[in-house]
């Protein structure tokens, strides 16, 4: 086989043909959208049991993909092979499921084989197809149809296009889903507690603060240069400030410093209270290290005191620590 053969024209020129041709076929889902969009998600969210992904082909793998984006945005799910559902996997089918079943044509035989067993036993059924009038579509109890008038493909034969808009309305049913499930970011870490998702998600403040000696403090009365030897030995940029009965009223930062020097004052006599900042941010150790970046992002700070409820310092930490846990 000459791999040469036909390859006349330039690659940019076949890219940008391909990308207009899929883009075109996503925004025209648009036109499409409608009761039956709205009749497929009330029928996942009242499922008791699994959504079950099923297709043949290249839709087999956009099949598979959907339901592990269903999967691991609050809505179970799970691919099962049609042919192979023919062979014993039926088994896998209960009538608390609803099934997902694409099929381009709506017309493909290992999944109009399975269409009488899923409708005994009773399972709702969804279909994806780009032909209203197909087998699977009437079968359907709600018919997502996607319309794809012509495949990127030049020949028109390989699955591009339809595939692309097949794994798009895919992806409007999960976050349907998840916002009307009300799913929130620590819901979403439990599904991804592996890698740097899982760090930024699961970590919580308390597991990467520095804690009980390795707080840096010093007490109301403590002179300016005093303080800076706590700031130096603990390496956070700041301590806090406690008064006699170790409640916070305030922190002194690297900021702090600056300005305390622009007023040219006594270091060995200025006592921290007179310079340090009073309104400082506090958190609590149970909220995910993620929230706490957020924090010190929106207030453009370098550094967070972890409090307990009657205002005791419990934990410190810094932009460093965020970057060391993998959390930025």
């Amino acid at each position: 086989m000459n791999n040469t053969k036909g390859n006349t024209k330039p690659f940019l020129e076949s890219a940008i043909r391909t990308i207009k041709l899929e883009a075109e076929a996503v925004y025209e889902l648009l036109n499409y959208l409608d009761g039956d969009f709205e009749k497929a998600c009330s029928t996942m969210l009242a499922c008791t049991g699994r959504i079950i992904i099923t297709g043949m082909g290249k839709s087999g793998h956009i099949g598979s993909k959907i339901a592990a984006t269903l999967a691991s945005t609050g809505t179970p799910a799970f691919y099962v092979h049609p042919g192979e559902a023919s062979h014993g996997d039926m088994g896998m089918f209960t009538s608390n499921d609803v099934v997902l079943a694409i099929s381009n044509s709506g017309e493909t035989s290992e999944i109009v084989t399975i269409l009488p067993l899923i409708k005994r036993m009773g399972a709702p059924l969804i279909s994806i197809t780009a032909n209203r009038l197909s087998t699977l579509s009437q079968a359907a109890d709600a018919n997502l149809h996607i319309g794809v008038e012509k495949e990127a493909c030049p020949l028109g034969l390989a699955p591009t296009s339809s595939t692309t808009a097949q794994l798009v309305l895919g992806d409007a049913l999960a976050i349907a889903l998840l916002e009307a499930r009300g799913f929130s970011a620590e819901d979403f870490a439990f599904s991804h507690p592996g890698g740097t998702l899982g760090r930024k998600l699961l970590l919580k403040v308390k597991d990467i603060m520095h804690a009980n000696q390795d707080i840096p403090m010093v007490r109301a009365g403590t002179t300016v240069n005093k303080t800076l030897i706590e700031v130096t030995e603990k390496r956070l940029g700041m301590t806090t400030v406690v008064n006699d009965n170790g409640e916070l009223i305030g922190i002194f930062t690297d900021g702090d410093l600056r300005r305390t020097l622009d007023q040219d004052l006594d270091l060995k006599t200025t006592v921290i209270e007179n310079v340090m900042t009073v309104q400082c941010t506090t958190i609590s150790g149970e909220i995910l290290a993620a929230e706490a970046l957020k924090i010190m992002q929106d207030k453009k700070i370098n550094a967070l005191i972890i409090c307990d409820n009657q205002n005791h310092p419990t934990g410190a930490l810094n932009m460093h620590d965020m970057l060391k846990a993998g959390v930025i």
